[in-house]
């Protein structure tokens, strides 16, 4: 509760916030929801071995984490609910399309896939994100949860190979139990993964360049 009162406290002042924001975590400070700290680093991980400085980006409601992070060739923030990836098409195609923390809430998961599949170009990726062992939160409804072999069947439904499809989760029994109140950040708290107690699952899927 203290380094939440902390983080609190701090983004209350957004000019102190953003010169901490990068220093804290460089102390073992992780300003991030608890639940998200490793998802966040093996993504970061993941687009950093692309290159970011080539690609066209897209985000299916867009949080701040990726172009803080990242300064893309193009980046375009699609808003849900007022896009909606399970019925709309954009005319242009991507290298990169995130959705972070996003399909939980999708009605039609499946035809928002299939929508994701559509606009990436030859070889681009799909970076996507879902809680697990997170307590219902209806932004403004809230459907669905995979673990990483759900995850990983619904993107080979949606058209990407098994074999370009690389799963991961993170969790603990104690980041569960932070989360029976509230929104834990990161702070000093434990990493320690607990395989059967995931708090979200990612998935990195790449079309082919040569589709069927």
């Amino acid at each position: 509760m203290i380094a939440d009162t902390f983080i609190s406290y701090l983004r209350s002042r957004p000019e102190l916030w953003q010169r901490l924001r990068k220093a804290l975590p460089a102390v073992g400070f992780e300003t991030a929801d608890w639940q998200r700290v490793v998802m966040y680093r093996r993504c970061f991980e993941f687009i950093r071995q692309l290159n970011p400085g080539t690609l066209d980006a897209m985000e299916i409601s867009a949080g701040p984490q990726w172009v803080r992070e990242f300064n893309f060739r193009s980046f375009t923030d699609m808003k849900y609910p007022e896009y909606d990836i399970c019925a709309q098409t954009l005319d242009r195609q991507f290298d990169l399309i995130i959705a972070d923390q996003i399909f939980e809430h999708l009605k039609w998961p499946y035809r928002a896939g299939r929508n994701v599949f559509s606009m990436l170009k030859p070889g681009g990726h799909f970076i996507v994100a879902t809680p697990f062992l997170i307590r219902v939160h209806r932004v403004p409804i809230d459907c669905s949860r995979w673990t990483e072999e759900g995850m990983s069947y619904l993107l080979q439904e949606c058209g990407f190979p098994a074999g370009e499809i690389k799963t991961g989760s993170w969790g603990n029994r104690a980041c569960v139990k932070g989360n029976f109140h509230y929104w834990p950040r990161g702070g000093y708290r434990s990493l320690i993964n607990e395989p059967d107690f995931p708090v979200v699952v990612w998935a990195f899927a790449r079309k082919p360049i040569e589709t069927p």
